[in-house]
């Protein structure tokens, strides 16, 4: 593709409009902790699990999906997701037992592989120019986040109008609206002859041998861990934990009058901040090594997290920590996919990305599961908060021994 190609194609908007929608939904969960949990007289974990359940799904399917873009096609891969999505979210909605929740959770998680990262960044990047395909990745990441703006405080104020099953029942319907913008995603067979005549076989074969493809596959699980965590948990963290918002202050004079609007709030600053975060990310990712800047990332989201488990929790923390977060959010999502496409190649970027993302719902998965759990056991988060800092500190380090020249075939 020639250099100059734009970068804003069809194909980039219609993926920032599929992402954008796909984790507005996701990122609102959350928010439904609290009410499920007190209609249904259910222990912390029992809704916890349902979504650990859907981010493990979300794992499990990420490279079927990204097989299934590959062989049939990335726009059939996409409403086969829409439809896995929509439907569990339409069971959820009449489930009323623990069991349900965490069934119909697998299909929801099928649904976010089907319209999430793995598919959506393998199309976006094969549609995209060499120069142009860090920033066209952080763009469409960056998308998951404007959702995760609006996803948390629309479905807190849809609750205050409607009950959270006609909430999950218009979230089915978002999702489900997204695949009338298919037609205009058309993506070219963006890979090289030597690329072409690889099989999917002989690519994984050779990744999986690499040791620097095992590094990313580490790393990642900490930044599901602590997506997961925070996602699912930090709402009912900061409504139960923060201390109160005093009338005649900046967030009372806004109408956030309540912990519990601060929790959903702080969701959306994360995503708010995330944006330029990963666009700087994108940016630096062109220029500079991807390994050191991920380590760096892990790094500070490490500093932060420790910081702000070890001071008093505040409003103003709640917003400072959401904030610092927020710009280190999915700023490692362009970077590690790109590191992907960078040493594997363009052709089955979204099954190798897909294998790396595994590992990240795998961390997603124990830290949405394990802070319920921890939460039952003994009635805070504090346990489960110093683990994710741990293993921030671990991811940092195994990214720095990666090697970052393509791997040629042989």
């Amino acid at each position: 593709m020639d250099h100059r190609t734009p970068i804003m194609t069809p194909v980039l908007i219609v993926g920032c409009v599929i992402i954008m929608v796909s984790f507005a939904v996701r990122a609102s969960f959350g928010v439904f902790q609290i009410p499920i949990a007190e209609e249904f007289g259910w222990l912390r974990a029992e809704f916890s699990l349902a979504i650990a359940i859907q981010n493990l799904a979300w794992g499990i399917g990420q490279p079927f999906f990204g097989a299934i873009a590959e062989k049939i096609g990335d726009r059939k891969a996409i409403i086969i997701g829409a439809i896995f999505y929509a439907l569990g979210m339409v069971l959820s909605a009449n489930g009323t037992t623990p069991f349900e929740h965490q069934t119909y959770a697998w299909l929801v998680g099928f649904g976010i592989a089907g319209t999430g990262f793995g598919v959506i960044l393998a199309v976006v990047g094969r549609a995209s120019s060499d120069e142009n395909r860090s920033m066209s990745l952080a763009i469409v990441t960056a998308a998951g986040s404007v959702g995760q703006v609006f996803g948390a405080p629309l479905a807190e104020g849809l609750m205050t109008i409607m009950t959270w099953q006609s909430v999950f029942l218009v979230f089915a319907g978002m999702v489900v609206a997204i695949t009338f913008t298919l037609p205009l995603m058309r993506a070219p067979a963006m890979a090289t002859k030597a690329e072409l005549q690889e099989s999917m076989g002989e690519i994984l074969l050779r990744a999986a041998k690499d040791p620097s493809f095992m590094l990313i596959f580490l790393g990642f699980f900490s930044c599901g861990y602590q997506l997961g965590f925070i996602t699912a948990h930090f709402p009912a963290f900061v409504t139960e934990m923060c201390g109160p918002i005093l009338p005649g202050g900046a967030l009372h004079s806004m109408g956030i009058t309540t912990t519990s609007a601060l929790g959903a709030i702080a969701i959306s600053l994360i995503g708010l901040a995330n944006i330029a975060g990963t666009l700087l990310a994108g940016w630096a990712g062109k220029h500079f090594s991807k390994k050191y800047l991920l380590a760096g990332i892990y790094t500070g989201r490490t500093i932060i997290a420790g910081l702000f488990i070890m001071l008093p929790i505040t409003p103003l923390s709640v917003i400072l920590f959401s904030v610092a977060m927020g710009s280190l959010w999915l700023a490692t999502v362009p970077l590690t996919s790109g590191l992907v496409a960078h040493l594997y190649g363009l052709r089955y970027m979204g099954t190798l990305y897909g294998i790396v993302f595994f590992s990240h719902q795998l961390g997603s998965f124990l830290g949405v599961w394990l802070g319920g759990r921890m939460y039952d056991l003994y009635g805070d988060y504090t346990a489960v908060w110093w683990f994710g800092v741990a293993i921030g500190a671990f991811s940092a380090i195994v990214h720095l021994p990666i090697r970052e020249q393509k791997l040629v075939a042989v």
